[in-house]
């Protein structure tokens, strides 16, 4: 099999995830790792039995086709910008940015060159949510009307070792838990037309009981409460709440109404799960999942489908366009809700194509 050169930026706590999923796929060939911090790019390697070299020498390697940029989002346009004038793809970790103006730069920056950018999440290619397309496209529920996406908790710095930038500019629920669930519901439904919502700060500090940093106290600079609406091109109507200020919740992650039955989809941010479809006049179903790539965790699939893209010359799912859909899809919540008005969304997006029903584990078609 042709093999797609992979160079990783980034070496922080979602790399271990990648790292261990890309080994699934033979078409990625990780050849080499850096970070600002060296130690933490030596680590990763030894850990992995990779090559750590510096950013420079990064960059300039002839080998490496594809950028994989993981380090936080504020870096994440910075770095794709580099990539791209280092003539080489992006696919960034999520979300593309943490302005859309400026995310809008670098997919002007890379179609100018004639390259591709990618970006997670990637987790809508999982089989539970690719049997929930499927389910959708046969017209299961006939007629779509709308649907429910939540995703609440008490806050990441119960867990995260360095949790600060979660509650800085381009941190928060939305930024951080959005791109989950609307890249599903774009998945799932087609592109958003109009946003409407509000965004709450409740706390103005946070206390960290991760052990690591345990009764640190943070400022918080972002709203950790939003809710509101998505009204899609397709008249479905979806109520969002994303929140770090909740102890807990009963709603599902997804639901899916339709005028013939109800959808219930699993958590966005895995690729499996147990999909539930309610048909009118009858009983809950549980619903087999008969697609692959829902029985772990594939954090890599939407690289390698990228890169399976590059070698066939086809567009690729994952992909910038619809990263930067959902940004300004998650940044019109706070528009919304600094001018209390509903936001229109300009940027056109096609629903990725969906997987072939008949692919073997290590391949994306």
């Amino acid at each position: 099999m042709a093999k797609i050169g992979i160079g990783i930026v980034g070496l922080g706590n979602i790399s271990a995830a990648y790292l261990k999923a890309s080994k699934q796929f033979p078409v990625l060939d990780i050849r080499g790792v850096a970070d600002m911090n060296p130690d933490a790019a030596k680590a990763r390697a030894d850990e992995f039995g990779l090559k750590a070299v510096a950013l420079d020498a990064l960059f300039a390697d002839p080998s490496i086709d594809i950028i994989l940029n993981l380090t936080i989002p504020k870096a994440h346009v910075d770095v794709g910008l580099r990539a791209i004038e280092a003539g080489k793809h992006v696919y960034s970790e999520k979300p593309l940015g943490i302005v859309f103006a400026e995310a809008q730069k670098l997919i002007a920056a890379a179609k100018a060159k004639g390259l591709r950018v990618g970006s997670a999440p990637d987790t809508f290619l999982g089989g539970a949510h690719q049997t929930a397309r499927k389910l959708v496209d046969k017209g299961a529920l006939g007629q779509l009307v709308g649907g429910t996406a939540y995703f609440m908790c008490p806050g990441h710095e119960r867990w995260h070792p360095n949790p600060a930038f979660y509650y800085e500019q381009g941190g928060g629920p939305m930024l951080d838990m959005g791109p989950y669930y609307i890249t599903d519901l774009v998945n799932l439904l087609g592109p958003v037309a109009k946003v409407f919502g509000v965004g709450t700060m409740v706390r103005s500090t946070r206390t960290i009981t991760a052990k690591e940093r345990a009764g640190e106290v943070i400022p918080v600079h972002v709203p950790t409460h939003v809710s509101g609406t998505l009204i899609f091109h397709n008249g479905a109507v979806v109520q969002m709440a994303m929140s770090f200020d909740v102890a807990g919740h009963k709603h599902v992650p997804l639901e899916i109404y339709g005028t013939n039955g109800t959808l219930i989809v699993p958590d966005p941010n895995n690729f499996g799960g147990q999909i539930e479809l309610l048909k009118n006049g009858g009983e809950w179903a549980n619903i087999d999942t008969d697609m692959p790539y829902a029985d772990g965790n594939y954090r890599s699939i939407g690289l390698a489908d990228m890169a399976h893209a590059i070698l066939a010359d086809r567009p690729h799912r994952a992909n910038g366009d619809l990263a930067l859909h959902v940004l300004e899809v998650m940044e019109a919540f706070d528009t919304a809700s600094r001018n209390g008005a509903v936001v229109e969304i300009a940027t056109p997006v096609t629903r990725p194509a969906p997987l072939s029903e008949n692919l073997t584990k290590g391949k994306v078609s």
